[in-house]
């Protein structure tokens, strides 16, 4: 069968692998379409240190299900639409022990520290299948990414009392905006580029600001009476958007970043303290976070057809990759379909 691998830094070929079978707890799924996102970037770019080359990349995936084992239950049958949860958990670890198996410490994310889904079929345990009914197979490849946002508002516990700020305007931010005007909050966008912060408000962004053109301190002062903004989600990875959320944030206000900055950061540590901060990392999902966005997706209220850039064909990932790489500001999402 015919799978997509990157074999070394901006090297990418399609190549033919064997088609898997199953175990008797194992589903196995014709794939529709996956995901490319930005950890595969960086391992095309040579920039993902989790990465052992070659590897097959996408964990963001919409299937069929083909065939399952004979200790699959029989909720999950043939020809049903699913999406897969592409994490792994351990169990035994401190995160799995204390109910986070999104943040296991032995994590094997699919298409990152293991082969993923950019292939016709895959073979999965049942447990990491999430039935996707409604929805379109393309519009199945953005329920992962859209989790991660949804996620990340889960551990800020959002309230319809809060005003949100949400820094980064990509797939993972948008979901974390349309998580928490769901919620009630009032969310205020950041980015850089108009055409992002468009489609910000458009899924439930009140206010907007281009960091670009306008002064972010002011702008937030305004639109918080002076106060600041109760959360703010750092959705971003960059040294000056982790120190616009400490900066900006109110006191006892909360952090939550999704974001992995490429470098060390100083921050002014008398802000923790003066302020009272309540600072957390938001690492992956959890089954909850994705039948929360499937839900959302099933009412037809996003502009999903907006949040996909280009739909590719996996002949075409190589070129497609190497486009992104020169502009990556102006990709929602690349999907190759199967």
């Amino acid at each position: 069968m015919k799978a997509i691998q990157i074999t070394a830094p901006q090297q990418v070929q399609v190549i033919d692998i064997k088609k898997p079978e199953i175990n008797t707890d194992e589903v196995l799924l014709k794939i529709k379409y996956v995901g490319f996102c930005g950890s595969d970037l960086n391992t095309y770019m040579g920039r993902n240190p989790m990465v052992k080359m070659p590897v097959i990349p996408g964990h963001e995936i919409s299937a069929v299900i083909e065939a399952v084992g004979n200790e699959v239950p029989d909720t999950l049958k043939p020809g049903m639409n699913v999406t897969v949860n592409p994490y792994t958990s351990c169990g035994k670890c401190a995160s799995c022990r204390n109910g986070k198996p999104n943040a296991c410490t032995h994590n094997e994310t699919l298409g990152v520290q293991r082969n993923g889904a950019m292939c016709e079929y895959i073979a999965v345990p049942w447990q990491k299948v999430i039935p996707a009914d409604g929805l379109t197979p393309l519009h199945g490849a953005l329920i992962e990414p859209m989790s991660v946002g949804f996620h990340a508002v889960s551990m800020a516990e959002v309230t319809d009392l809060d005003k949100v700020v949400v820094i980064g305007c990509g797939m993972i931010g948008m979901g974390a905006i349309v998580r928490a005007s769901l919620r009630g909050a009032s969310v205020i966008a950041i980015d850089l580029d108009d055409e992002k912060l468009a489609l910000a408000r458009e899924v439930g962004a009140c206010e907007v600001i281009n960091s670009q053109r306008e002064n972010v301190h002011e702008r937030l002062k305004q639109l918080t009476n002076g106060l600041g903004p109760d959360v703010v989600i750092e959705a971003v990875g960059s040294t000056p958007t982790y120190l616009m959320a400490v900066d900006e944030v109110s006191f006892t206000g909360r952090i939550v970043c999704i974001g992995y900055a490429k470098s060390d950061i100083a921050f002014q540590t008398k802000l923790f303290v003066q302020k009272e901060l309540s600072i957390h990392g938001s690492r992956n999902a959890l089954p909850h976070d994705f039948e929360a966005v499937i839900h959302y997706l099933q009412q037809g209220k996003c502009p999903v057809d907006r949040l996909i850039t280009n739909v590719i064909r996996p002949e075409e990932a190589g070129d497609a990759l190497q486009a992104w790489s020169q502009n990556p500001g102006k990709v929602f999402r690349i999907v190759v379909e199967f």
